[in-house]
């Protein structure tokens, strides 16, 4: 296909005949799927289009849309705006209406879109310290609140030569998108990405992804984010099928009844279907969990790339007979792939899960590159745990002295909206892009992340520790929920943890320690010291300037909605240290 924009796509899966993907979607009573075609989502794209035009939205004009879950209205919208030179703005469902208010003042929104009446009320909070804002429409029925569906309008030959003309007008390297980075700092910025820089990233992802037609993806990360809506364009562009899932909370049911090739997410989901795999294991008794045991320590030890040797080949081939079978079972029994993005994995789980006959494909991106920039390719004997992958063919990285990765490509951004001193903040004088992110080449050519250039803690003897390897590392625990390192001028490292309560409180039931609340529980010494000496076994994997020295357990878990977590589930370091100033003073008093 011969496609340059980004609402190319469809007519061109028309124009060739190729397999026509459908979306699909549960509603109210979440049982049964309702089919939407490619035809019935073209046709509704254009009803859209239509609308927006009598609503008087000239080129250039900005819509927002927000959705607690990923339906098919999110792409009606988004392509209904591209396909007439409207730049839509998808914003996160969990922001706060402060940032709301930020976002819709700095990119002049006119019209919103949004899912249901929780984020109606958000945005009804600031809709008043909007001047630009002319209107909100719905995507659930809300009483007194605008649908989406009354915009709708069939066919009208003005309307359409309207459509068709400014179609036409629309180049590839047009402003089509405007994404606000999650922000770990102070308020986001608006990446301005064009047709081009996201078509771009398609065509590259499709060549070491190749997702193949008529094939099922499963889609439940956020469609906002530019990781996941990259990737539905890349599922359509192939002519595969989504199905949008209801929700976090039902990921597993979704697995099971859409049976997905597909599907992208982050580490910690990954963790989570660990930790339940792990669970159901203890739970088996004689026979049976001794061959659990014995699956799961040779999926981890093998390391990925090495050639097997005949003994090995066989026991794999028990294994997957009596064990990897099953996991893929609970994943719907035919997953080709899970790509995975937005944090560090865990190499451990890379390892376990490609091995089990589930491949991981673990890649790297940023919204200013659209996002790709490497991925480990779609073959097994090639995926390397702790690596990246391989940069894509049309990216350049290069690395900086001081080990910072440097961009070129045409999925660079365009900029920030109206910054002009913080795009030029990230391009050096030769245009490369600057990606704060520090790492290596591994020998064999893949890329590999140390650590944030931002988050280098430099203690007070002048020695720089990465956290986020640190964390990662100890977060192998099952007793570890969350944790940040602290200790930026400090003369040594300490930790604030989290912990996975659910599994403390068994232990706490094994060792006879009353577990009354998680207030209680974490100021006990028998736990603290049990924390303690988890720490220490992991601290024997770091240099001595890099392990923790000292601990504090916190009761409450660090969320997006409490300030502490970016909506990418980042860490906001600085909100974290601010908040529990008293308690890092006191590690280093």
């Amino acid at each position: 296909m011969n496609y340059t924009r980004i609402f190319d796509i469809l007519p061109q899966l028309i124009k060739h005949n190729k397999s026509l993907p459908d979306l699909y979607a549960r509603r109210e009573d979440k049982k049964t799927w309702t089919k939407y075609s490619t035809k019935t989502t073209y046709e509704t794209i254009q009803k859209v289009s239509r609308g927006l035009l009598e609503l008087g939205l000239q080129e250039g004009d900005k819509v927002a849309i927000i959705s607690t879950t990923n339906r098919p209205e999110w792409n009606f919208i988004d392509q209904g705006c591209l396909q007439i030179g409207v730049v839509d703005v998808p914003v996160y469902p969990t922001i706060s209406p402060a940032e709301y208010e930020f976002i819709f003042n700095d990119s002049e929104i006119k019209y919103v879109f949004l899912s249901d009446r929780m984020i109606y009320k958000k945005v009804a909070l600031v809709a008043d310290k909007i001047p630009t804002l002319k209107g909100i429409y719905t995507f659930d029925e809300i009483e007194g609140v605008s649908s989406w569906k009354s915009i709708l309008k069939d066919k009208d030959e003005e309307l359409d030569k309207e459509i068709s003309n400014r179609m036409s007008e629309i180049k590839p390297d047009d402003l089509a998108t405007i994404i606000y980075t999650s922000g770990t700092t102070g308020f986001p910025k608006g990446v301005m990405l064009s047709h081009h820089n996201i078509v771009s990233n398609i065509k590259d992802c499709l060549e070491i992804v190749p997702v193949g037609k008529g094939e099922v993806t499963l889609s439940f990360l956020p469609v906002c984010h530019v990781f996941e809506r990259t990737l539905t364009y890349v599922y359509l562009a192939a002519g595969a099928s989504i199905y949008y899932a209801d929700g976090l909370e039902t990921i597993t049911q979704n697995l099971a009844d859409v049976k997905p090739h597909f599907f992208s997410t982050v580490p910690r989901l990954l963790e989570k279907v660990y930790e339940a795999i792990l669970k159901k294991g203890k739970a088996l008794e004689g026979f049976q969990k001794t061959v659990f045991d014995w699956s799961l320590k040779l999926a981890q030890s093998v390391e990925l790339g090495k050639t097997k040797t005949l003994i090995e080949m066989g026991e794999f081939a028990l294994a997957d007979n009596l064990v990897y079978s099953k996991w893929r079972a609970a994943l719907g029994g035919r997953v080709k792939a899970i790509i995975c993005g937005s944090a560090p994995l865990q190499p451990k789980l890379a390892t376990i899960f490609t091995n089990g006959g589930i491949p991981v494909l673990e890649g790297y991106g940023l919204t200013e590159t659209s996002p790709v920039l490497s991925v480990n390719p779609m073959i097994k004997e090639k995926i390397r745990a702790g690596c990246v992958g391989q940069v894509l063919k049309s990216v350049k990285i290069k690395i900086a002295p001081d080990g910072e990765f440097l961009v070129k490509g045409p999925n660079v951004m365009m900029g920030y909206y109206k910054n002009e001193a913080a795009t030029n903040a990230v391009f050096d004088a030769d245009g490369w892009f600057l990606t704060g992110d520090i790492g290596e080449y591994t020998k064999e050519g893949y890329l590999k992340i140390t650590d944030r250039k931002k988050e280098l803690f430099k203690t007070s003897g002048g020695k720089y520790v990465a956290p986020s390897p640190i964390e990662n590392k100890m977060k192998e625990s099952f007793y570890i929920e969350q944790m940040a390192l602290v200790g930026d001028g400090r003369k040594f490292i300490g930790a604030l943890i989290i912990p996975a309560f659910d599994e403390l409180k068994v232990w706490c039931i094994e060792n006879k320690i009353p577990f009354e609340s998680k207030e209680q529980i974490i100021n006990q010494k028998a736990v603290h010291d049990f924390y303690m000496k988890l720490v220490n076994e992991y601290n024997v994997h770091f240099g001595k300037v890099e392990q923790v020295k000292m601990i504090k357990l916190l009761s409450e878990e660090w969320t997006v909605e409490s300030g502490e977590l970016t909506p990418t589930m980042k860490l906001k370091r600085k909100v974290i240290a601010e908040k529990y100033k008293d308690i890092i003073e006191s590690f280093f008093d």
